[in-house]
């Protein structure tokens, strides 16, 4: 039989979702890691999976022991029960609670702990995996756990067919404090897959299903498994643990499992041609729907939905929607009443229906400002380009950087955020002077 393995990336039980409406504070437990767990520990017992892996960052802190000590509890008494092996490593999060939390229960695999690597083998026959792991021994690591560790001295594991690496780490992040390796040393080491922990964004592990050790030539396959569930706006997409599939000495199939109960999402919504502010209600319940109706095809939908509303096209009547759809940001515009469809945030990015090109030759306000906007749309290389987001983004770190903000989740400061930020004001800033007749054209 196939060995199937459901491998969950960072759950940071105790946490709760940010961003919520006011509707929703009550429901972050509901929202959050807590219930991506149950979910998790459903489909491992309806699929009747052999193993669940768990990539570190189980718990977010020390004082969560208790919370997260119940929940682990629970799910693993029913997988247990189901004869589903738990195994695990400790992230830095978790660094401390995690051992302590394996030590009470029963049924749960903790390995490498204290920064050794360990290994668990899984199957029988002809179908067996190796799960090879390094657990955190302290908060901070600035090496490589991979340094000095020979994976081809398999030992009692060689038997296996396939050879799996679970670790939490910072990847090709070489001055990081949180367990720095490269791409380069996770190829070499000669493992099948590596299932990672860490980075809160997934890779398409969909796409790295193949051939096993038959494959004479080193190459780095896996990646980060992602968050369970989205804990921020900024963590938008699908979430949820993976599905192996190993047969014989290759991995047959990686499969995201999209099971998270809050869902982030960025919404598009095209203002072109728009004769009044109201009928952009219309068009946004019409992207909704179809957005809806894939969340619905997923064996456990979301409870809620957050959007962040990019308003695109062109018009003069962006800020007049912007205006309309913030008085609705504390109620659910969902098409199903079985879900909290919610506005998080409403970005401008629309263009005035003038030409850039015939008002940038302006020497007033309204030319300049176009002509700061059409250089966002030169190539990324562009050093005019260049110069401006980095005029831009020395500003915006001032703000960002502040102590009122302390403890949110860091403002993204990347090109391609500062862009969208000009693009965003700066659109809206010509509607204002195009609507005045004091920023006419002056000779």
């Amino acid at each position: 039989m196939p060995v199937r393995i459901l491998a969950v990336g960072d759950m940071h039980l105790g946490r709760r979702p940010s961003r919520l409406p006011a509707a929703l504070a009550d429901d972050g437990a509901k929202l959050g890691p807590a219930e991506a767990w149950e979910r998790c520990v459903r489909l491992a017992i309806e699929q009747q999976v052999d193993a669940v892996a768990l990539a570190g960052d189980l718990v977010e802190r020390e004082d969560d022991f208790f919370e997260a000590y119940r929940l682990l509890l629970q799910g693993i008494r029913q997988l247990d029960q189901a004869g589903i092996t738990v195994v695990g490593v400790a992230g830095n999060h978790d660094v401390t609670v995690l051992p302590r939390l394996a030590d009470e229960l029963e049924g749960f695999h903790l390995l490498g702990r204290g920064g050794t690597w360990e290994r668990l083998t899984l199957g029988a026959d002809e179908d067996r995996v190796t799960v090879h792991g390094w657990s955190f021994p302290s908060r901070r690591v600035t090496t490589s756990p991979l340094a000095g560790h020979d994976f081809h001295a398999r030992g009692e594991g060689a038997a296996a067919s396939v050879h799996l690496g679970l670790l939490h780490a910072d990847r090709d992040a070489r001055d990081s404090h949180y367990a720095p390796v490269s791409s380069a040393e996770l190829a070499a080491a000669g493992l099948d897959a590596w299932l990672l922990g860490h980075i809160h964004r997934p890779d398409a592990l969909d796409t790295l299903a193949g051939p096993g050790t038959s494959s004479a030539a080193p190459r780095y396959s896996g990646g980060y498994l992602g968050s369970v569930t989205g804990l921020h706006p900024g963590e938008h997409g699908s979430r949820g643990p993976w599905l192996i599939t190993v047969e014989g000495d290759r991995i047959r199939s990686i499969e995201q499992q999209c099971l998270a109960p809050l869902h982030w999402a960025r919404l598009d919504l095209d203002l072109t041609g728009l004769e009044a502010p109201e009928q952009a209600r219309t068009r946004l319940l019409q992207g909704l729907r179809e957005l809806e109706a894939q969340l619905d095809a997923r064996p456990a939908p979301p409870r809620a939905l957050g959007l962040r509303l990019r308003l695109t096209g062109k018009t003069t009547l962006a800020g007049e929607v912007a205006q309309q759809l913030e008085e609705h940001r504390e109620e659910s515009i969902a098409a199903s009443p079985e879900r909290f469809t919610f506005i998080e945030r409403i970005l401008a990015d629309t263009r005035p229906p003038v030409d850039l090109d015939e008002l940038a030759r302006r020497q007033d306000h309204a030319g300049l400002l176009a002509r700061r906007l059409r250089l966002l749309e030169h190539p990324v290389d562009d050093p005019d380009r260049r110069a401006l987001l980095e005029q831009a983004r020395e500003r915006l770190a001032s703000v960002a950087t502040d102590a009122r903000w302390r403890g949110l989740p860091e403002a993204g400061l990347d090109d391609e955020a500062v862009a969208a930020r000009l693009a965003d004001s700066g659109s809206r800033l010509l509607e204002h002077l195009l609507a005045d007749p004091d920023t006419e054209a002056r000779p």
